[in-house]
């Protein structure tokens, strides 16, 4: 029996997806597409970022349609399949990239691993950054346009100066889609929605208002006090609203102690899915800078956003949202911590808030 190893759909260790779906054989497949050639995504995290980067899927796999794509990443699990081969940053991987020669390889992190596995591989063209011989990150500027090369270096920069990161008046999309020599015309997010899609008992025959009321134990200097989220709870449940209470465990208290005391609904934390498929019977969400913001704009979620601490213009809200900031200017910008004499998130009242949510539906 004849196989075809220059197929797209070859995988050589197991079946190909076209044999799966109608047990097809390679002599005369329908489906057959000669390879013709791979190209390498490296985009490691955090998490919200991965899911943030998925929009270069159009103009890359429009480019290359027949190219395999290789994304490595911490976050397998946020990936679309669409983006085809998707690949943890292990040992296993590292010994097979030693081995493959890709036409393209990008890297948009820049982490010292993210650049030394740019460095490493081996590719007719690389783009982003790279491992200087120092062993620190810079950017690439050989082999590249001079917009691309311009478009770097800025990226670059903002990564070093909080001022120029602060002057900075490109979007996060907008900064990667230039770097790779694109410019960016709203291409959405990619998220894939769980199947079948998981059930919840949620309020009925109103619009649910998803709040995300954490943002890591790493970045407190983005936490709005719990007394705000509570006070935006009843605020927005008087207005008629349901309002459902999102988390992972490191806010399963906080959301406990929030229902109790606002009568909200909190259905508990979940794996990833699950929870993709929480945000997906929302009609809005309010949260900080997390994960969950990204996953609510990738499933088409209008938002509001609580921000400090960022640049507010590196975000793309795709018309759907809108950012509210805390009258108290922040001193802190991308720290960890709050290391001003007050906290300017506690400035922030929920009345701004419920205001966005209610204009936002649509309400008065």
């Amino acid at each position: 029996m004849n196989y075809r190893a220059d197929c797209i759909h070859f995988r050589g260790d197991v079946p190909c997806a076209p044999h799966k779906r109608a047990g097809l054989h390679c002599d005369g497949c329908p489906e057959y597409r000669r390879a013709a050639g791979r190209i390498l995504l490296v985009k490691l995290g955090a998490a919200g970022d991965v899911i943030r980067t998925t929009p270069l899927l159009y103009p890359l796999q429009c480019d290359f349609p027949d190219h395999t794509l290789t994304w490595v990443t911490d976050f397998p699990a946020l990936v679309p399949r669409r983006a085809g081969d998707v690949r943890s940053l292990d040992t296993a991987t590292l010994l097979w990239l030693r081995h493959v020669r890709f036409d393209l390889a990008i890297n948009l992190d820049k982490d010292r691993q993210a650049c030394a596995l740019l460095r490493e591989v081996t590719a007719a063209r690389k783009v982003g950054f790279t491992l200087g011989d120092d062993g620190l990150c810079r950017p690439v500027t050989d082999g590249v346009t001079a917009a691309m090369a311009e478009a770097v270096r800025a990226k670059f920069l903002t990564g070093l100066f909080d001022d120029i990161n602060r002057a900075c008046t490109s979007s996060y999309l907008q900064e990667i889609f230039a770097i790779c020599g694109y410019s960016f015309a709203g291409e959405p997010y990619v998220i894939d929605r769980p199947e079948p899609a998981p059930a919840f008992d949620l309020p009925q025959g109103t619009s649910l208002v998803g709040l995300n009321t954490g943002c890591g134990g790493r970045w407190t200097s983005r936490l709005w006090p719990e007394d705000r989220w509570a006070a935006l709870a009843r605020g927005l449940r008087g207005a008629g609203l349901g309002v459902v209470l999102l988390g992972g465990p490191d806010e399963h208290a906080k959301n406990q102690r929030l229902a109790a005391a606002t009568g909200a609904t909190y259905p508990g934390h979940f794996d990833l899915a699950t929870f993709i498929g929480l945000v997906d019977r929302c009609d809005l969400v309010v949260s900080a800078v997390t994960m969950a913001m990204h996953i609510a704009l990738g499933l088409g979620k209008r938002l509001v956003l609580i921000n400090n601490i960022f640049n507010p213009r590196e975000f793309e809200l795709y018309g759907r949202g809108v950012i509210v900031q805390p009258p108290q200017s922040c001193s802190c910008f991308f720290q960890p911590r709050c290391t001003a004499p007050s906290f300017c998130l506690e400035t922030l009242e929920p009345a701004a808030v419920q205001s966005a949510a209610l204009d936002l539906l649509g309400r008065p």
